[in-house]
This record gives C-alpha cells, sequence and structure tokens, in this order.
C-alpha cells in the first residue's frame, strides 16, 4: 500500500521492528535512557533549550494540554486559523471557558501578520495567541518567524504564543527559541516517522510562569507533574512503550540523517509533488510562497468527483490519498513526509494519469 494521507504516516522497517519489541519497566533504568535520548532528540529538532515534554496522546493531546497549562477561564485568547486544524484550536478554548476572538483566514490562505499584529492592538490585550504552523486542510504553511515576530512588536508584555507544530516539525524548520515560542506541539506520527500515540511539547519559562496562574482543570495533562517525573527520564502514568520504541529508532535515524538534510529533503520532494500537479494540468489549492511541503492540496475541474478519484486510486492501485478538507472544493491532499520517496509520489500521478485519461 501507499500510505499517502498526511499522517498516519508509512513506517520505516526497522521501526515497524522496534515497534514489536517486548514490554520493558516503565520505571526502570533501560526505559529512563530511552526516554532521555528521545527528549534530547527532540530538543535538538525543536531548536529549544526550553523544557520539552513526552506525552501518551495524539497531537490533540498536546493541543489541550497547551491551553490547560496556561489559561485560566474568561482569560481572552487571540485564535489564528488557516483551516481546520486551527479551528481545534478554538473548540479546544471554548471547552475550557477562555474568551476567545477567533481570526480566520481564508482556506488556502496564509495568516497576515500585518492582520494579526492590528487584531492584537484593537481588539487585546490577549492573554495568549495560538497559531498553526503547516495546517494540512488546505496544504498551507504559515511564517512562524514573522507571525511571532509581529505577536510580539503588537503589545508589551506580549502574549503567550502557542503553535501547532504537529504536521511541520521534523520536516519544516521551526526555531522555537530564536522565535519566541512559548508552547510548541507535536505528534509522533507525522514527520518523525513513528507510530500514533505520543505527542511532544516545548514549555517556555514564561509558560510556566503562566501555568502559576492558570486555573483550568487538568490532572492527566498536568505540566507541573510531568515536570516532576522527567526529572528522573519518566513520565506520570504510563506511557506507549510500543511507539516510544518506534519513536527512539526514529529520531537516532533522523539525528544521524542531519536536521538540514531532511528540511532540504522534503523540500525537493515538496517542489516535485508540486512541480508533477503542474504537468498535469491540476491545481494547488495553497497559496504560492506559503506551499506546504509536508502535504499538497490538489484541485480538479469541478467536472471531477475527487471522491471517485480517490475510490479508484484506492481500489485499483492500492494509493490512499487524504479528502477534501475544503467544502465545495473537489480536492485530494497528499501527504508526502517523514519516511517518503519520490517514487512513492511518482506512482500517485502515474495512477493519476490513467485515472483521468491523461
Amino acid at each position: 500500500m501507499n500510505l499517502r494521507i498526511p499522517g498516519p504516516t508509512p513506517l520505516p522497517p526497522d521501526v515497524i521492528a522496534a515497534v514489536g519489541q517486548q514490554m520493558i519497566n516503565h520505571r526502570g533504568p533501560q526505559f529512563e535512557l530511552m526516554f532521555g535520548e528521545i527528549t534530547a532528540w527532540l530538543k535538538h529538532f525543536y531548536e529549544t533549550e526550553n523544557d520539552l515534554y513526552v506525552l501518551t496522546a495524539s497531537g490533540t493531546g498536546s493541543m489541550e494540554a497547551a491551553i490547560a497549562n496556561t489559561c485560566s477561564p474568561g482569560d481572552k485568547l487571540l485564535c489564528v486559523s488557516i483551516g481546520v486544524f486551527g479551528d481545534r484550536f478554538i473548540k479546544i478554548a471554548n471547552a475550557y471557558g477562555l474568551d476567545v476572538t477567533e481570526l480566520r483566514f481564508d482556506m488556502g490562505k496564509a495568516a497576515d501578520p500585518d492582520i494579526v499584529a492590528a487584531t492584537i492592538r484593537d481588539k487585546g490585550p490577549f492573554h495568549a495567541v495560538t497559531m498553526t504552523q503547516n495546517e494540512t486542510s488546505t496544504a498551507v504553511t504559515n511564517d512562524i518567524e514573522a507571525l511571532a515576530g509581529a505577536i510580539r512588536a503588537a503589545a508589551d508584555p506580549a502574549p503567550l504564543i502557542i503553535v501547532d507544530g504537529i504536521s511541520g516539525l521534523g520536516a519544516i524548520r521551526l526555531q522555537t527559541d530564536a522565535w519566541g515560542c512559548d508552547v510548541v506541539c507535536s505528534g509522533s506520527q507525522k514527520a518523525w516517522a513513528a507510530p500514533p500515540g505520543v505527542a511532544m511539547m516545548s514549555f517556555s519559562p514564561k509558560a510556566w510562569d503562566a501555568y502559576e496562574k492558570a486555573k483550568c482543570p487538568r490532572f492527566y495533562f498536568d505540566m507541573g507533574l510531568a515536570k516532576r517525573y522527567a526529572k528522573r527520564s519518566q513520565t506520570p502514568a504510563t506511557p506507549n512503550v510500543a511507539a516510544l520504541y518506534g519513536l527512539h529508532v526514529s529520531l537516532k535515524k533522523m539525528m544521524a540523517e542531519g536536521m538540514d538534510a531532511i528540511i532540504a529533503r522534503h523540500q525537493r520532494i515538496g517542489d516535485h509533488c508540486r512541480d508533477l500537479v503542474t504537468k498535469a494540468g491540476l491545481g494547488l489549492f495553497a497559496e504560492p510562497g506559503h506551499y506546504s511541503n509536508t502535504v499538497t492540496a490538489v484541485t480538479f475541474d469541478p467536472s471531477v468527483s475527487s471522491a471517485d478519484v480517490i475510490a479508484k486510486l484506492r481500489e485499483g492501485y492500492d494509493i490512499i490519498v487524504g479528502s477534501s478538507k475544503a467544502e465545495g472544493v473537489e480536492m485530494i491532499r497528499i501527504g508526502h513526509m517523514g519516511y517518503v520517496t519520490q517514487a512513492d509520489i511518482d506512482a500517485v500521478f502515474a495512477a493519476l494519469a490513467e485515472i483521468l485519461g491523461r
């Protein structure tokens, strides 16, 4: 099967083998060594000296933890959304009783730093701002460096900056410390080429200051508990040991390849995918200048049923792609993050050529 959805992503053979290992004591030295390496390697790719915590959850769990540990009911929160997963922060914040200001940009567009800054000046002050690094529903990558800089320049003191880096980190650079991001979330099933079930979150000193004042209810996702256990490379509750086996092997491979090489590889494959879209006479949903290097949203003429294309790819070619997340748009989404080759992408377009008669 050629799994080309934007997560969970395919696993390398050695990661699959690692997941099948026997369990170990999650309070013992073998686990502590592995967990310590995972944490250190993740900090390298996060480009941070901030605390970093590994949770048993999906990426959404880290998003919820980010809100629950830094906010109180009634706090003013600006949620910058460019698609379905930006909206997820809105839903989480509303569930916790925050005073949410929604700043939505048209699907397919990136967030405009000037508009974000103007909103902060006009409607603030805000306790925190949430935003998405890479929006898989539209295949758009935000300029987090520019957005974070605009947020800090718009208010003094600046609000907390909370970033969903779930489908970008590990493939698209995010300099957590240099760009002043206070909380950055990620998930194992994306560019990390590991099984689902592990979420990661960095936490700055400013985030810890917010934690001390935060009144939102929390138990499983209490980062104070995570901090206590992390000092001895453990987790408060039983972790997903099997998924951590896989993540450990994948991160070790990523460290050997090197960050610059990984970023460049994803750029090459992203460029290649978009070039094939253009050659096939199909459309790109994302705006130029903000194309994602982990997923491409391909649009069809309205006369073409994307649902039929998806079914034919699955049934005739064993290729699985993502469906449209934009209402009324005939579109498929092709994932190309983590364990992926150019040949995997070529196979998708060879099949599309046959299906579309091109």
